[in-house]
């Protein structure tokens, strides 16, 4: 099992008043190795928490993360982690940038090229290639950081939010691109968002956080068949299902 999450707790000082907050509360949780799983729930449910524990940037003050058995007490390569807010080289162009991680591992720089192209082409960046950061808007540095991410090869990714500036279009082909690689590379994926719609065409399941402090509410198993097409009405009733979850944990 990737990781074992048992009786985590997590608070904070807010810098404002120096009120006590309280995040997470008792969270217990398993994430198979090779799991996609998806965190939902109401605002400042400590979704982004959980996940930034996981990774070991911060610690829990009550229970323990494992990953693979090890208690995780710091960031690790095996875990790579999207931000929110990316961050490029601005001293290597689009293209040397995506492939950064592949070179550094010692893949051959032709193959990583390759697949670089090939994320670049889907969504609309192959021209810009040779463009440095400083060059791109804001919406094409978000997709290179993505796509840079997505195509190294850590055994898991933690991904806060990726796709929620992108426009619908352009989502809709990185959610393609990240299901294809996560199907190809067995890695696990633990992926942060507010969008149902988005966490039931990616996961295999859906964590239910409740309001703060965000409890687990509910795990739905997503069996939904792969490819999955959002237009279909058992997609949306599932949709719906989570969606309402959601809600009454806005009310609790």
């Amino acid at each position: 099992m990737t990781f074992e999450i048992e009786n985590v707790s997590k608070t904070f000082i807010s810098k404002g008043r120096g009120e006590t907050i309280k995040a997470l509360e008792d969270i217990n949780l398993t994430i198979e190795t090779g799991k996609f799983v998806c965190f939902v729930g109401p605002s400042g449910c400590g979704k982004t928490t959980l996940l930034r524990l996981m990774e070991g940037f911060e610690l829990p003050d009550e229970g323990t993360i494992k990953d693979d058995g090890e208690l995780v007490t710091k960031p690790s390569r095996e875990r790579g982690f999207i931000f929110q807010d990316y961050s490029l080289f601005p001293w290597l162009n689009v293209l040397d940038n995506v492939t950064f991680g592949l070179n550094i591992a010692g893949r051959p720089e032709e193959e990583n090229k390759e697949r670089a192209y090939k994320y670049l082409d889907a969504v609309g960046l192959r021209d810009f290639a040779t463009k440095y950061p400083h060059e791109l808007s804001g919406g094409m540095k978000q997709r290179v950081a993505i796509i840079r991410s997505i195509i190294n090869e850590s055994k898991s990714l933690l991904m806060d939010e990726p796709f929620s500036a992108l426009d619908v279009q352009t989502k809709h082909k990185l959610e393609e691109q990240l299901v294809n690689n996560w199907r190809q590379n067995d890695r696990t994926v633990i992926f942060v968002t507010h969008d149902v719609e988005e966490a039931v065409f990616l996961s295999d399941e859906i964590v239910v956080f409740s309001r703060r402090p965000g409890r687990i509410k509910k795990v739905f198993k997503n069996e939904l068949p792969r490819p999955r097409n959002r237009g279909d009405h058992v997609f949306q009733d599932f949709v719906n299902e989570v969606t309402e979850e959601i809600d009454e944990s806005e009310d609790d």
